[in-house]
């Protein structure tokens, strides 16, 4: 049977929905309501420019004044705004193979080459979530970081007591908390001690691990500096996600010669920590490199500190 080709199963206009929709129903992130898909942002992220404006009104200040009937009035107060900004990610990859749709005789080619693509990206969307993550904790190191991973013994461990301690970093705003993002070897930890429970959803289909009810998110994207974990307490919406539209999303090429099939695929994208204002101070090109991302200059706080629903928790494991 002769080989398929990628051009022969790829329709460029039909893949690349195809393969944003997917990584959405197959990354936790998203599935957890961490990550939240908006509209808006999608039109944003469309609309040209690589800097998002994202505007937003304050809470109402100011105390209620006592009513009179000697005809003074009441003072009007005013509602301010700030803003909010986020970078526009630009990325693309070409993967090229002798033959490369040859081993999908017998199967739905597009849904498993849509299917490999659709991991991939979820693999990049984590690199660059924990990039930003990584570049927003010295603003955001005097409100939304707890880190004990100097201290000794269990004092230095996550456990419940500690992870307690971690989420009060919001206040009265950490019920708004709901899923807990953690390496594998943090998981493990929290296994070997009995502390990890499982969750049903309503209909009965999904089963998800849980500690002290949040949500567990296994990643390990996430970092380990020798021995020193970091793990995020997430609420929902805490990551704005908006896709765009690359000019040329998705293309394939053959090198007839050579006998190698080439699929390219790019993503324009924004995926924003909201409250955290990307700067645009450092960087070099047209889209942040992971290690743009993950520089400390480029973010600048712009919420109030208990309205940003992640905390950032750095401790050791037992």
């Amino acid at each position: 049977m002769a080989s398929v080709k990628i051009a022969d199963v790829i329709v460029p206009a039909v893949f690349n929905p195809y393969v944003i929709a997917e990584v959405n129903r197959l990354d936790a992130f998203v599935q957890s309501g961490i990550i939240a898909p908006d509209s808006e942002l999608d039109s944003l992220a469309s609309g040209g420019g690589i800097l998002i404006d994202m505007p937003y009104f304050n809470d109402l200040e100011g105390d209620s004044e006592e009513l009179s009937d000697d005809g003074t009035p009441l003072s009007i107060g005013g509602i301010t705004s700030g803003q909010d900004a986020a970078r526009l990610q630009m990325r693309g990859k070409a993967w090229g193979a002798n033959e490369l749709a040859g081993s999908l005789s017998g199967t739905d080619p597009m849904a498993v080459i849509g299917g490999k693509v659709a991991k991939f990206w979820i693999g990049q969307r984590s690199k660059i979530l924990f990039a930003s993550l990584k570049g927003i904790e010295t603003t955001l190191a005097a409100t939304n970081v707890y880190d004990i991973s100097a201290l000794a013994g269990d004092l230095g461990v996550m456990n419940g007591i500690t992870t307690i301690d971690a989420k009060q970093r919001l206040g009265d705003n950490s019920d708004k908390l709901v899923a807990l993002g953690m390496h594998s070897a943090v998981y493990s930890s929290l296994q070997k001690q009995n502390l990890i429970e499982y969750t049903t959803t309503s209909d009965g289909k999904i089963t998800f691990a849980t500690y002290l009810t949040y949500r567990i998110i296994q990643d390990d994207t996430m970092p380990n500096d020798a021995g020193v974990y970091t793990s995020y307490l997430f609420g929902a919406g805490a990551i704005g996600l908006g896709n765009g539209a690359a000019p040329t999303p998705t293309e394939t090429d053959r090198d007839s010669l050579a006998g190698e099939d080439i699929l390219i695929n790019r993503q324009h994208f924004v995926l924003h920590p909201r409250g955290i204002k990307w700067t645009n101070l450092v960087i070099a090109k047209k889209s942040p490199t992971f290690v743009e991302l993950a520089t400390a200059t480029n973010w600048e706080r712009v919420y109030d500190p208990k309205s940003i629903r992640i905390v950032i928790f750095k401790h050791k494991i037992k």
